[in-house]
């Protein structure tokens, strides 16, 4: 609950307003659902209202929820798991999920070093016993902090290394992070703020990294850790061994102590948002596609190859000198093997399509099939995208005052005030 003088209100009177929302919140959580759920709580205390905070404050979301410890997805099954199964591609409730972290069965392919920068493996682990990060109290966090803090310093061989606190981080240590693109800053994007993720900042907070500087660990940021293997080139195996033996090491140390990474059967590793539900993983490569980009079926080519392009930086940013940023689209309901060797898979082809089109060769052949699908699913989604746009422009559009013919016009907005 908000707070507790909510429970004299009818909870009917309570039920957010959804208008110019087009998130799979707005489409799932019903006034029926929202009475029956408003006044529950898991264990830790975690109510609905704060579960869908995130999704209330920013209308142009597409997911709009965030678990605020590992009983949030069961305690609020009944809204969770059609937005799962809608987002993670038809994954049911009665499906359970399947993990595989067995680096030999991935292809020892190596990606064209002339297209392919970089590659890079991360995910997210939490730790049972604890509330994730937009419920976590200051000292879990704390205490997160020196638990994994203390395991990772334990690492030898190619994984020896050392952990920065954010919050004692001397001068020309910040600088040599900032310098190697590992720090990350207090969190300011409404994602983590409407979500309550970046609350204390930076108590509790640190980042380690191995002396290679090719095994990263985020310590309390979105997740309790984010874990991230990565080196240059096209090595996607190497990248995904070092990976797996990181992973393997680091909870070798926390079972030590008594603690276990939040799993089960049917989600996999539970993660703050349900996006990441499944495995976790984000395996991608940054790759050169500058011809690819300038075919209209360069997005759908990849949603069919179940592959997502970013701007070079990530979501939400424009490509670099033809740089993208490619990973894979699903977490849920396939195993990090499989994840993993589908990005190979499809950056090989993606590569070889780019080489035709560089020749001045027609692809058509090559193009995977549901690519003709993809695009008119595209097309659909960005069609009502736009149309909530329009519907919520509509809304703060000042009614025109008749009785004045000589009023100013009123003021636009910044153009920070929404999405672009």
């Amino acid at each position: 609950m908000a707070n507790l003088m909510q429970k004299n209100f009818d909870a009917k009177e309570d039920f957010p307003n959804f208008q110019g929302h087009h998130s799979l919140l707005s489409k799932y959580l019903t006034e029926e659902i929202y009475c029956k759920l408003r006044d529950v709580e898991t264990p830790s205390g975690y109510t609905l209202d704060k579960a869908i905070q995130n999704g209330v404050d920013n209308s142009d979301f597409h997911l709009g929820l965030l678990a605020g410890d590992e009983e949030t997805y069961s305690v609020f099954a009944e809204l969770f798991d059609p937005v799962i199964e809608e987002y993670h591609n038809g994954f049911k409730k009665t499906d359970n999920h399947v993990t595989d972290l067995t680096p030999d069965k991935v292809s020892d392919d190596i990606l064209d070093a002339d297209y392919v920068i970089s590659s890079r493996i991360r995910t997210g682990r939490n730790i049972k016993g604890f509330a994730l990060s937009p419920h976590v109290a200051r000292s879990e966090r704390r205490q997160i902090e020196k638990l994994v803090s203390e395991a990772l310093c334990a690492l030898g061989d190619e994984l020896t290394g050392k952990y920065y606190s954010l919050q004692t981080l001397e001068e020309k240590d910040q600088q040599q992070l900032i310098d190697d693109h590992f720090l990350f800053e207090k969190p300011i994007s409404r994602h983590f703020t409407s979500g309550g993720m970046a609350r204390d900042f930076p108590d509790g907070r640190g980042i380690w990294h191995n002396d290679e500087k090719n095994f990263l660990v985020w310590i309390n940021e979105e997740d309790h850790t984010r874990i991230i293997s990565m080196e240059k080139g096209g090595n996607m195996k190497a990248v995904f061994e070092r990976f797996c033996k990181g992973l393997k090491e680091v909870e070798k140390h926390i079972q030590n102590e008594g603690k276990e990474f939040m799993w089960n059967e049917h989600l996999g590793f539970i993660l703050t948002c349900p996006s990441n539900l499944g495995t976790g993983v984000r395996c991608s490569v940054h790759a050169k596609l500058p011809y690819m980009a300038k075919d209209s079926r360069f997005g759908p080519i990849c949603t069919s190859l179940r592959l997502q392009k970013r701007g070079t930086s990530g979501e939400f940013t424009e490509s670099i000198g033809g740089v993208y940023d490619i990973s894979n689209l699903d977490r849920l309901g396939s195993s990090e093997v499989e994840q993993v060797q589908r990005v190979i898979d499809g950056v090989k082809l993606l590569i070889e399509m780019e080489k035709k089109l560089e020749k001045g060769e027609s692809i058509d052949d090559i193009v995977p099939a549901g690519t003709e699908e993809a695009a008119a699913k595209e097309a659909e989604k960005s069609a009502a995208a736009v149309a909530a746009k329009e519907e919520s422009n509509a809304e703060d559009k000042p009614e025109a005052d008749t009785k004045k013919t000589d009023a100013k016009p009123a003021k636009k907005k910044s153009s920070t005030c929404s999405l672009l």
